[in-house]
């Protein structure tokens, strides 16, 4: 147990190190100002406006417990962002170890870690893996279920008195899931329900697999029924999830996305800012046939499978799948298919390694897949760190350096104001709070006189721009990248008191509250 624990705080460090090298945005930014909210008692979050998925019951959770000890800022959705990706590397480990024992575990678990660690070489996947509250965070959702299903018959540990209570534990761990990201209900759901559906069918456990098939049916109305209270109480919005079909005639083509798409998740292409250059692609690429050998080893032995290798091999098959034929893929889309990785890296550990192995060479197996496991770790985290708050990492071109201006605003007394998406929340994350700068949209008013300025509809909160609660005084232009330009701004707002150029923005000081004219959610 010592051993396993220090491994795991050791893995943790490198992950932590790892995410320093990555880059925040206000993507995340917004991620932390929700569980901020949370900490501090807003339990509904009252005015947010999510996207299509909260993360809920399991990031924002974890991003406010890092906030109770760091405070309000980068080093904790740092933290939060390693020890989301750590818990799930734990839950993959142990879905990899089950039915092993020695040093096969620990193989196991090395090549579990190395299937995880490997696209960490990769910059801009860092930033997908790890930096921002997003889809591989819902792994956890499916593995842990994965590994309460495998208590149905084929853990021996799993006893009749325990076995009563799994379908209910089952029916909560999916009702959150879905509650924080609809992945949940379009992957998890039908893989726990095929594989149960097909246990009965064959006869064995026959009332256990009916009471966890009837779990993840209820399941569904019991989120649709807690949301719609949630909504009552006057908690958070959130846009609808985008699960269109797209035409058939484009499922050929996106096919060929997702094969790029997974190359992606696994980092198994050599590009700029992949640390190892070809050997590193060439990891990736192992460990993503790694992961094709373990499904299909699983198709071949089904019969002989256990309940968790059945239900991840039907994920990966569920969210590939749902990926080839939605609307939603795109040659960045890999997250939108990041559960293939965790679920992959379980297979491929339990098909490269047997359940026991001699005593001859255990020791030196259990060695090999070890130091192979350090290499991606030790190289992504030899990688410089970015800036405290946001990019660009290095390699990864993404956003500016947002620290210079956050530094500025605060020097300069500058309290609340509003900005593009991309320089607002980022600066109230980085400036603890200080500085609140809040998004804005354009849009064309209704009558056709123009543009106007809107509440943006998306990840951010209504109660924000609220002119008898907050003066908004001050305006960000960008100069190169942003959006809004000084001559949008002076458009909707007319010509400002003073400007000042910090960077590569124009900060623009009035004399009224902006917030007066700027319209609800458009």
């Amino acid at each position: 147990m010592a051993g396993w624990t220090g491994a795991g705080l050791a893995l943790f460090a490198l992950y932590l190190q790892i995410s320093l090298t990555g880059r925040i945005d206000s993507d995340g930014a917004n991620s932390a100002l929700q569980a901020w909210d949370l900490i501090h008692g807003h339990l509904l979050l009252h005015g947010w406006l999510f996207g299509d998925a909260t993360y809920y019951w399991f990031e924002l959770p974890v991003n406010g417990v890092t906030q109770l000890i760091f405070g309000l800022g980068p080093l904790a959705a740092h933290v939060a962002s390693a020890l989301v990706y750590f818990i799930v590397t734990g839950c993959s480990v142990a879905l990899a170890i089950g039915g092993s024992g020695g040093a096969a575990r620990l193989s196991r678990a090395a090549i579990t870690v190395t299937v995880l660690a490997t696209p960490l070489l990769v910059a801009a996947t860092v930033w997908t893996l790890i930096e921002e509250p997003d889809h591989p965070g819902t792994s956890v959702f499916i593995l842990a279920c994965a590994l309460l299903v495998d208590r149905l018959g084929d853990c021996p540990r799993a006893r009749p008195a325990s076995r009563r209570w799994l379908p209910l534990v089952i029916c909560v761990v999916l009702t959150a899931g879905e509650l924080s990201d609809a992945t949940v209900t379009y992957v998890a759901v039908p893989a726990i329900a095929l594989t149960c559906a097909y246990h009965m069918l064959a006869g064995r456990w026959r009332s256990a697999d009916a009471a966890v098939l009837l779990a993840a049916g209820a399941s569904l109305p019991l989120e649709l029924l807690t949301r719609a209270l949630m909504t009552l109480l006057g908690g958070y919005q959130m846009a609808a999830p985008r699960s269109q079909l797209a035409p058939p005639g484009q499922w050929p083509g996106h096919l060929a996305i997702m094969w790029l798409d997974l190359r992606d998740l696994y980092g198994a292409f050599a590009g700029p800012g992949t640390t190892l250059g070809t050997a590193g692609a060439a990891l990736g690429l192992i460990c993503l046939l790694a992961t094709i050998a373990g499904l299909g080893k699983v198709a071949w032995t089904w019969r002989r499978a256990t309940r968790a290798e059945q239900v991840v091999a039907v994920v990966i098959i569920f969210n590939l799948a749902t990926y080839v034929l939605s609307q939603v893929p795109t040659h960045d889309g890999a997250r939108e298919i990041s559960a293939v990785l965790p679920c992959g890296a379980v297979l491929a550990a339990r098909a490269l390694v047997p359940g026991q192995l001699t005593r001859r060479f255990s020791a030196r197996v259990a060695a090999a897949c070890g130091l192979i496991a350090l290499v991606p770790l030790a190289a992504a985290a030899a990688r410089p760190q970015a800036s405290p708050a946001t990019g660009p990492a290095p390699g990864d071109p993404g956003d500016e350096q947002i620290a210079p201006l956050t530094a500025w605003l605060e020097e300069h007394g500058v309290s609340y104001g509003i900005g593009d998406y991309w320089d607002s929340s980022i600066v109230t994350l980085q400036s603890g709070g200080r500085v609140a700068i809040r998004t804005v949209d354009l849009g064309p008013r209704p009558d056709g006189g123009g543009l106007h300025a809107y509440v943006r509809g998306w990840e951010t909160n209504a109660l924000w721009y609220d002119p008898a609660r907050h003066d908004a005084r001050w305006a960000i232009a960008g100069i190169q990248r942003s959006r809004y330009s000084v001559r949008t701004y002076e458009s909707l707002f007319g010509r400002p008191e003073a400007m000042y150029r910090v960077g590569s923005w124009i900060v623009l000081e009035y004399r009224a509250n902006l917030l007066t004219e700027i319209w609800p959610v458009g």
